[in-house]
């Protein structure tokens, strides 16, 4: 499956990436996409390709009186930040509404998938996600990347990003109380009014787009009034939003031993056959 926002080559090299973790780890990835600013829609030249997938191990490996690691975590190479989650770990999250989770699913950058158990384990998304959880996630990073990196007189200015996205991820909750999309574009036109505000941002997107390295330099007012208003606004309003929509605790055992089963039969079929 070749994605055309990606490089060949980089391609390439990711394959190589999850078919070795595959093989030293003795999982199977059942799913992986790119998470950060390439899948939002404004990477620069020299972004990471941030790779995140979710695996299964053999059925016996959770047979075992043990805590075992849920994790799969390589360290950053020629631009790969390639990490992944136990499917176990997964589904536990989605009783969290964990927003990384729900974005991985709907990734507009796709590098690997088994169909069948990707849109099983991705059917859980909508029943899982709580409005107030999501809220204060997305709130939670905006106020972070606000204080560390935006308040002086200079600021690194493609830290804004990493506090506009997450707070139009409040405003798209707010009001169509669905997962936001990941493309930045998206949010921008569907909820910024054009004007000044809209315009400062779209001179910043398309700089960062066109490799232009965004150091430190004069803040830009405009997108700080707005981010200021929107911070203290939805500190306000993420308590009184709607939380699960419903409970998805019967649907993870049943969809995790199907998953197991579905994965590992047709793997030891297909080596039987050779």
């Amino acid at each position: 499956m070749f994605n055309a926002h990606t490089d060949p080559t980089v391609y390439a090299n990711i394959q190589t990436e999850l078919s070795r973790i595959e093989r030293e780890e003795s999982v199977r990835i059942l799913y992986a996409c790119e998470s950060g600013s390439r899948a939002w829609g404004f990477p620069s030249q020299d972004s990471d390709y941030d790779v995140r997938f979710l695996y299964v191990h053999e059925s016996h490996w959770y047979l075992s009186v043990f805590d075992r690691r849920d994790v799969i975590e390589r360290p950053i190479s020629d631009q790969l930040d390639v990490n992944g989650w136990d499917l176990r770990k997964a589904l536990r999250l989605f009783r969290k509404s964990n927003p990384p989770l729900l974005e991985w699913l709907q990734s507009p950058i796709v590098y690997r998938e088994i169909p069948k158990a990707a849109d099983d384990i991705r059917s859980l998304s909508g029943p899982a996600f709580s409005p107030k959880a999501c809220t204060f996630h997305y709130l939670h990073m905006a106020r972070g990347n606000y204080r560390d990196y935006l308040q002086g007189e200079t600021v690194r200015s493609k830290k804004y990003f990493y506090v506009l996205r997450p707070l139009l991820a409040c405003a798209w909750i707010e009001r169509f109380g669905e997962l936001p999309p990941m493309a930045f574009n998206t949010l921008i036109d569907t909820l910024l009014e054009e004007g000044e505000l809209k315009m400062a941002i779209e001179r910043l997107l398309e700089r960062k787009k066109s490799g232009i390295e965004l150091k430190e330099e004069s803040r830009i007012e405009v997108i700080n009034q707005y981010v200021e208003t929107q911070i203290d606004y939805y500190e306000q309003r993420a308590p009184r939003m709607p939380d699960h929509g419903e409970s998805v605790d019967d649907r993870l055992d049943p969809l995790f031993r199907s998953v197991l089963r579905m994965v590992w039969n047709e793997q030891h079929s297909r080596t039987s056959s050779n």
